[in-house]
Order: structure tokens, then C-alpha cells, then sequence
């Protein structure tokens, strides 16, 4: 379930508008039983002895340079930043994708650790101002169309790291496991994992007022680039609609740079074929440089979540999810929890939209975001048994529970004990810091 960016292998086809139409709706929800899970895991990478310290671009290759010799069942992937990531192969159970992905990081960390390096937990890095560690066409025709919202496009390439979990689409028809169900879930869950699983409130050294910093800039990029469709009852016509209304972020080129067209919809390259005709592959990449928070790729992948802290914190909201998603009494459970959150979204597009907003600020200091989450983890930890979960993936998910959700609270807190006020000040973190901001300190 890795991130294709060269789509298909087919010679190259021209495509009309009705045939983009007609593709985007055949392989972005393949439907059937959901019986396939994935995770992919993304890391930043730090200074073994001091992760405050920049590592240079040599030290990077080096290491991946030895990692690329190591045997491992999921797919290695290098972001812009350098940040790694690992994508495991689809698996036919929880327990099957923990164990791959474990051995994996087990196999990940000894390569890096040799080389004086480590794995850090964090969905957007603390520290470091963003750099570019790959030069390729592609990353440099995305940081220019990107550079045109702002610098949150840097940040998100570079600086940033996630928990993403991929799912089935879900049964054609109707019920707690049909696809459309189960889309609907996924938008409407997706700001109580947000909030769950906060865990990026720091950069530059200092709070920026947000717990979910990663989550502020994906908002800071555009609803066009890294926003939802409307929900509607309709998915499979929603997202075709997004994927030609969207603007084309580049038109590759093998022969030198790649255009970075201005405000060119896929619609519009249809129907224009200038700078060329568009094919099949440049639909296929187009649809990879489309970022929301739920992204149908025949499966669903659920991006909102931050990188956890810990060897293992990834297993809970990959636990979590799959138990709320592929147990038909849970995803009932959820369902009925996270309904009433849809007034708060004031019908607008995940994440662009009040609720999503408020679960990447404050958290689960938000009443209603906590009292679902806590619903939504009883009911995990009821399907987990059910689902085979072993007692090591148990143990971790209720631990979780105690330590954060039961206390409305997230893994940002802890990082931000360290800046409240001094004892006596009267003054509780919370009340201190900008939480009426819309760009980090």
C-alpha cells in the first residue's frame, strides 16, 4: 500500500475528460470484503546523541545507502526532508502487519543506529527549520507550485512525519462495512484521531498554540491541494469531481524540468491538451499529489494522524483504526459516537472546517472531541479480541486509553509540560498559549 509515483507501466495514452471520469471511478473505491490492512510509517531522523543537532546530507546517504542492502518485506521510501518511511505490504490481519513492520523497524534501527542516528517520533519536527535533502524534478517542481500558498509547503515536505492507515473501501452494498459507510466514517473519525494522536506542537524551538502542528500545515497548504471533496451520498462522483477540479501541480517531462503550470485544472488540461495532452499516467500522478485527509486509492489511506512517539507508538492508532473500521459492531459503535461531530464541520470540507480545526488546536481538551474518543476506544478495545489482536497490541491500546484519552489528553501534552507557567503563577498552559492562532509562532 506504498505511494506510487510512476502509475502505470502501459505506453502512453491520451485521455479525455469522460475517460478521467470513468477511470478515477473504477479504481479509487475497489469494493468488496474488507479483508487487506496497511500502515505506513513515517520517521524523522535525528542525531543519535543530540536530536537537535542537523545531520548532514552525507551522513543521510550513507546511512540509506546501507539501508538499501538490508532485506526488508516493506516498501523503504525516502522523503524530501530525508524523513523515512516504511510502507508495509497489504496484510491479512492486525497481527500479520504489526509483525512485518516491526521486524522491519527492528532491521531499520540496528542500520541507523551503526551510523549514529535514530528514528524520532514526532509529526513535525521540533527544531529544524525545513531543507531539502532530495533534488529531483519532481520535488522541485512540488516545492515551487507549493511555494505559492506559502511556506507551510516546505514544511510539510520536509519537516514533517505521519501514522498513515490504509483500509478496504468497504462492501458495494449498504451496512456498517459498505464503502460509503465506511467514507463517511473515515471523515467524520478522522478529527477525533487528530486529536487522539496530537502529537506535533512545537517548532522552532517554542509551542505554535497548535497540538497537531503537521495537521496547521496541511490546513496552510489549501483546500485545493490538501482538502476533501464535499461529502455527498455519492463518493465515487465526489472524488472524480475533486480529481478534475483540482489544479495540475506539475506536467512532467523527461528531458529537463517539469512545467509548474498556473491554476491549470485536470478538467481544463482535457480539454485544452496544452502544454501537451494529458495521458494515463499523468492521471496517475496527478491523483499522488493530491493530499487529503482521506485518500481512495482502491483502498482508503487515512493520513491525518501524527507520527507517535515511542519504538511502537504507531501500533495504537493502526490498532485502533482497523479495529473501528473491519469489526462490524465497532464500526456501528463509531458511527453512531462521531454522528453527532458532523454539525460542527458547518458542511465544509475536511480538514478546511471548524471541527478538524479545533482537533488539530486544542485536542481532546475539547469536550465533545473527548467524550467520542473515549467512546471510540472502549469500542476498539471490545473488537481488538475479536479481530485476533494479541495481548501485546491489547495491553499498548488500553494504556493508550489511561494515559491520554480517559484524562483528555494526547501525546502533545507531554511535550508540553515542560512550558507552563511556573507553579504559583496562576496561569495553566492552556490559558497561555495562542490557541486563537492561525499560523505558529
Amino acid at each position: 500500500m506504498s505511494d506510487a509515483t510512476g502509475g502505470c507501466t502501459q505506453p502512453p495514452t491520451t485521455v479525455t475528460e469522460a475517460e478521467v471520469e470513468a477511470l478515477v471511478r473504477g479504481i479509487c473505491f475497489k469494493t468488496g470484503p474488507p479483508l487487506l490492512l496497511g500502515v505506513e510509517v513515517e520517521w524523522l531522523v535525528h542525531e543519535l546523541r543530540d536530536p537537535r543537532l542537523p545531520v548532514s546530507p552525507e551522513r543521510l546517504e550513507a546511512a540509506y545507502a546501507a539501508l538499501r542492502t538490508v532485506p526488508l518485506r516493506s516498501a523503504l521510501t525516502i522523503e524530501p526532508g530525508g524523513q523515512l518511511e516504511l510502507s508495509s505490504p497489504p496484510a491479512a490481519s492486525l497481527m500479520e502487519c504489526v509483525g512485518t513492520v516491526s521486524a522491519d523497524l527492528d532491521a531499520v534501527r540496528a542500520v541507523l543506529r551503526r551510523a549514529g542516528l535514530v528514528l524520532t517520533g514526532l509529526g513535525h519536527d521540533p527544531w529544524r527549520t525545513p531543507r531539502r535533502f532530495l533534488r529531483e524534478p519532481r520535488y522541485d517542481a512540488m516545492e515551487a507550485s507549493l511555494d505559492r500558498a506559502g511556506p507551510a509547503g516546505r514544511f510539510m515536505m520536509c519537516a514533517s512525519a505521519s501514522v498513515q492507515v490504509c483500509v478496504d473501501a468497504g462492501h458495494e452494498e449498504p451496512g456498517p462495512l459498505g464503502h460509503v459507510r465506511r467514507w463517511w466514517l473515515a471523515h467524520r473519525l478522522g478529527p477525533v484521531l487528530v486529536a487522539a494522536f496530537a502529537n506535533s506542537p512545537l517548532a522552532g524551538g517554542r509551542p505554535t498554540g497548535w497540538l497537531s502542528t503537521r495537521q496547521l500545515r496541511w490546513t496552510q497548504i489549501g483546500a485545493g491541494r490538501a482538502g476533501g471533496p464535499v461529502l455527498d451520498a455519492v463518493p465515487r462522483g465526489a472524488w472524480a469531481r475533486h480529481v478534475l477540479d483540482s489544479t495540475v501541480m506539475c506536467v512532467r517531462d523527461d528531458g529537463g524540468p517539469w512545467q509548474v503550470p498556473q491554476e491549470l485544472t485536470f478538467r481544463e488540461w482535457t480539454r485544452s491538451g496544452t502544454p501537451r495532452p494529458p495521458t494515463r499516467e499523468d492521471l496517475d500522478y496527478h491523483c499522488t499529489t493530491l493530499f487529503p485527509p482521506v485518500r481512495p486509492r482502491g483502498h482508503l489511506e487515512l493520513r491525518m494522524i501524527d507520527a507517535q512517539p515511542g519504538d511502537d507508538g504507531w501500533i495504537v492508532p493502526l490498532a485502533v483504526t482497523a479495529a473501528l473500521f473491519d469489526d462490524p459492531e465497532a464500526a456501528e459503535t463509531a458511527y453512531r459516537a462521531v454522528k453527532p461531530l458532523a454539525e460542527r464541520t458547518r458542511g465544509m470540507p475536511a480538514p478546511h472546517n471548524p471541527l478538524w480545526r479545533d482537533a488539530a488546536r486544542v485536542g481532546l481538551a475539547d469536550p465533545e472531541l473527548r467524550e467520542v474518543a473515549v467512546c471510540c476506544f472502549a469500542a476498539a478495545l471490545r473488537a481488538l479480541p475479536r479481530i485476533g489482536a494479541g495481548t501485546r497490541v491489547v495491553d499498548a491500546v488500553e494504556a493508550f486509553r489511561d494515559r491520554y484519552v480517559a484524562r483528555g489528553r494526547c501525546p502533545a501534552d507531554d511535550l508540553l509540560d515542560g512550558t507552563r507557567a511556573p507553579a504559583g503563577t496562576g496561569t495553566d498552559r492552556r490559558d497561555a498559549l495562542p490557541h486563537g492562532k492561525d499560523t505558529p509562532s
